[in-house]
């Protein structure tokens, strides 16, 4: 089908826009892989939600005529051809009468679900539309009868009551709570694991509709996308979820307060599974009781009117805070209910992790076969899907997993089935291994000096296990069992709730001979401590031979001693089952266990990414600067699977006019030395003397706010000191308050506001302010203000980039990357895949950089790329077009000067 010629549109698009909209509708229609570039400024996220909510409607309506017409019987030739082809491989072998009766009988059986699924959508859109009428007509007025019989509800359920009660017999109600505690059975693949699955997944699930999974980087990304949607002509009537994590979606303050991601989710998912487990018990009339004075671990009280929920979500366009609003007034978790919701949404907005994680994706309940995927925000696409599937591992975490499992393992050992503890002495196996492999020993304090001399390596997979002595061991099981077991949930209960914890064991001659096996005396005493009724453990320090290793760190530093790391430690296992040739194990021995790491670096991201291209019915990858685009294709959709001509291009210019763009590519400072930031010569005395003349020069002739870009925190820190040593700073601060970024993402905020105010100043006083016209910002690329941070206007009136940041070279990740991308990808013109990378890696922080200016049609501002470098072609080719199209190469600072004084003159001749 041809792409319309209008499209529903807020006002009159931009033909930048209408082309966006008509690329982006034909890619969807012929189900290709799209990369788009639209400068930040040029409506990229409107242009998206009407192109694609166009070409949607025009499919629905589609597959709306094509169920009548199966309905009618009145089915098109090539339906019927297709239908029947598609179906040549089910026909069983046999007499044309029994081929006649198959195909009759998958006629009808398509004609049936077809029916179903109409009627489904019919009282599906009926059932919304009242919503959307009660709404609109102040339907919150009749809350108070809604809450009586919700209240009614919960009397009648007993397993959301949360009221205390008298406390059972200490060993029958210690025994009761510890079963929560134990593994569940776990039969393995060869006995009855698919059946397993199976009844894991249980009950019947809405028919998934045709839809756009839309994800970005960060929620609040995301929530501006759902308040572009409620203004755009889709807002009334499109059906949109908005996934997030439960840290951000919980509503029950007793889970909520735990604070930490990870402790939120274990705790969501130990109520969900007791509240089964008590649902599946048959229960007298005493076990009733029991359970009432169990209330607690009876399961979410919101954890109820999931389906009620989901149609107040579909109903109206909602972002992540107002769903939390929605579900505090209906005591519906929405967590839940936007997951609930996801099968009849037209549009689904999520972050990166639930798309590009597949083991999140399932979870989630989000299928791709043929829906739309778009990725806001690709730019970072490879580097997000290598750093989601890399996973560290610290020594520390590795000796408490050991610890707390050789506790668990023996607390339990006569409760447990053979095949459970068969598992988890194979897992203490490997954290043995993986420990030794540190240099340390298990069952020691991770704080004990390490053997051997620190040293950093890589090896391949396969070598890394074959060094630590697993080769033998079968870590696809492993890993299964830990999902099934649900291990790491019940050993963060186990760790909450008795506290257990490393030992640091003072060595005596008496200790020598008591039997080392995983620090077997520190259990013994661990455990008699429990047998006595856990009377000590909450006191003071205790007076034996051990001492907890808590004691050893502050709070701020341990953030984990009171939860197990073993969730950790199940994602490194994951990644190990990885093919030997897509990782490597990075092995920072140091001297301590504590300060020791293992680390699976990903080296090949398309591993992760093949299934959504494969299983997408489209991918469109979409950001305001996308250059260099050729890392996109060669290393994740080429190295994916995607056949070249399945993918497409989009990239247009800015809605500025030329004349509000000035981009300067700066190769000599005032004094006429060439300007070279590189490693070599940027730390010299005459290249910081330089960078501080042009800076002063830019600040007496810049209005409002200069950004200037660093390319490490450390070369800011000794730039900010040469300038204080020899009085640059004091030159700069007559005309501009001078700003620094902060390393703490905490005081980003702070220091953003005030640079805003003291800008927002200096216009309001005008030439009362004199001699200071605005504000200087010290930025670094890579930092928390080279992305997402919006300098528009004022803010950023000139974006000054000091030299090219090429990442180090000598980093070991680094040089493994490149050496896998020059065996494994062809090269290019006579430049290695490797070196590419390494240029690109550059190229894309300093696309990030400027890009934070011109934010808008009617906004201004000069660029000025501060390093001779830059008038390097290679250089200019990595430039997003609409900058390097209009990018002037000056070597003399005088005629660049010049250039921007007669800029910012016409600006102000303007207003």
């Amino acid at each position: 089908m041809e792409p319309p010629k209008d499209f529903p549109f807020p006002f009159e698009p931009y033909d930048i826009q209408k082309d966006f909209m008509t690329k982006l509708y034909d890619t969807l229609e012929s189900g290709k892989v799209g990369i788009f570039e639209s400068p930040t400024g040029t409506g990229k996220s409107l242009s998206l939600i009407c192109g694609a909510h166009k070409w949607l409607q025009d499919h629905e309506h589609r597959q709306k005529k094509e169920v009548e017409e199966i309905l009618e019987g009145a089915v098109s030739t090539s339906s019927t051809v297709k239908n029947e082809a598609s179906t040549q491989i089910n026909l069983p072998i046999g007499p044309d009468w029994v081929q006649q009766f198959a195909k009759k009988r998958e006629a009808e059986e398509r004609t049936q679900k077809s029916r179903e699924e109409q009627e489904a959508k019919v009282k599906r859109e009926a059932r919304l539309e009242e919503i959307r009428k009660n709404n609109r007509a102040k339907f919150f007025s009749n809350k108070r009868k809604w809450k009586e019989g919700e209240q009614a509800d919960e009397q009648e359920e007993d397993e959301f009551s949360m009221g205390k009660d008298e406390p059972l017999a200490n060993g029958s109600s210690e025994r009761l709570e510890d079963e929560e505690l134990l593994l569940d059975d776990y039969r393995s693949d060869e006995e009855d694991g698919s059946k397993q699955a199976r009844s894991e997944e249980g009950g019947e699930e809405e028919v998934h509709i045709t839809k756009i999974y839309y994800c970005s980087r960060t929620h609040s990304q995301l929530a501006q996308f759902v308040r572009e949607v409620q203004k755009s002509p889709f807002g009334q009537e499109v059906r949109v979820v908005s996934l997030g994590s439960r840290q951000n979606l919980c509503i029950n303050d007793s889970v909520r307060k735990l604070g930490s991601s990870h402790y939120i989710n274990d705790r969501c998912l130990e109520m969900q599974n007791n509240k089964k487990k008590e649902e599946s018990r048959s229960m007298d009339d005493d076990d009733r009781k029991q359970k009432k004075r169990r209330g607690k671990s009876a399961g979410c009280p919101f954890h109820q009117h999931i389906p009620a929920y989901s149609d107040q979500v579909l109903a109206e366009v909602r972002d992540i805070e107002q769903l939390v609003v929605k579900g505090r007034k209906m005591e519906a978790c929405p967590y839940y209910g936007t997951r609930y919701a996801i099968p009849a949404a037209q549009l689904v907005a999520l972050p990166y992790n639930m798309l590009l994680h597949r083991h999140t994706r399932e979870a989630m309940g989000i299928r791709l076969g043929g829906n739309i995927v778009v990725i806001d925000e690709a730019h970072n696409l490879v580097d997000t899907i290598t750093g989601i599937h890399s996973v560290e591992i610290t020594g520390g975490q590795i000796a408490r997993a050991y610890s707390q499992l050789t506790q668990y393992a023996q607390r339990y050992t006569s409760r447990l089935l053979a095949k459970n503890l068969r598992y988890i002495k194979q897992i203490l196996h490997v954290l043995k291994h993986f420990i030794k492999c540190l240099g340390g020993t298990a069952g020691q304090s991770p704080e004990e000096l390490s053997t051997g001399p620190p040293k950093v390596h890589l090896q391949t997979i396969n070598d890394f296990l074959f060094t630590a002595g697993m080769d033998n061991i079968n870590l696809f099981k492993i890993q299964r069992y830990c999902e099934k077991s649900h291990i790491s949930r019940k050993l963060n209960g186990f760790v909450e709730k008795y506290q257990p914890s490393i030992t640091l064991h003072t060595h005596t001659a008496s200790d020598k001979t008591r039997e080392p096996v995983g620090g077997a005396s520190s259990v013994s005493k661990f455990l008699q401590q429990i047998k006595q009724g856990n009377k000590q453990q909450t006191g003071a320090a205790q007076k034996s031979d051990t001492q907890p290793l808590s004691s050893a760190y502050s709070k701020e530093d341990s953030p984990h001693q009171s939860s197990s790391p073993f969730m950790h430690i199940e994602s490194f296992l994951l990644a190990l089952t990885n093919a030997d040739k897509d990782g490597r194990v990075v092995i920072n021995k140091q001297d301590r266990l504590s300060q020791s790491s293992l680390r699976f670096l990903l080296l090949n991201p398309a591993l992760h990414f093949s299934d959504i291209v494969q299983q997408a019915r489209a991918v469109v990858m979409a950001g305001g600067t996308m250059q260099p685009v050729s890392e996109f294709k060669e290393h994740l959709l080429l190295a994916a699977g995607v056949e070249p001509q399945r993918i497409t291009e989009f990239s247009c210019g800015h809605v500025i006019p030329e004349c509000n763009l000035l981009p300067i590519a700066l190769a000599s400072g005032p004094m006429g030395r060439g300007l070279d930031f590189s490693y070599e010569h940027r730390n010299t005395e005459c290249m910081m003397v330089e960078l501080g003349r042009v800076l002063v020069n830019l600040c007496n002739l810049v209005p409002s706010g200069v950004c200037v870009f660093f390319p490490s925190y450390e070369y800011e820190r000794q730039v900010h000191k040469f300038f204080e040593d020899s009085g640059v700073l004091k030159r700069l601060a007559v005309r501009k308050q001078i700003f620094r970024e902060p390393k703490k993402a905490s005081q980003v905020d702070q220091v953003l506001s005030e640079y805003s105010r003291c800008i927002q100043r200096c216009k309001t006083l005008g030439d009362k302010a004199m001699p200071l016209t605005g504000a200087l910002l010290f930025s670094v690329v890579g930092g928390k203000m080279s992305e997402g941070i919006n300098f528009s206007d004022e803010l950023g009136r000139c974006v000054v980039m000091v030299g090219l940041p090429y990442p180090n070279i000598k980093s070991p990740e680094l040089k493994e990357k490149m050496d896998y991308l020059d065996a494994t990808l062809r090269h290019h013109q006579g430049q290695s895949p490797g070196q590419l990378h390494y240029e690109n890696l550059c190229m894309k922080a300093v696309n990030q950089s400027i890009g934070r200016a011109i934010r808008h049609k009617d906004d201004y501002a000069t660029i000025v790329l501060l390093d001779r470098r830059y008038h390097k072609s290679n250089v200019h080719r990595g430039l997003p077009d609409w900058i390097s199209s209009h990018l002037q190469a000056i070597s003399k600072f005088g005629d660049a000067f010049g250039a921007i004084r007669k800029f910012f003159l016409a600006k102000k001749a303007d207003k």
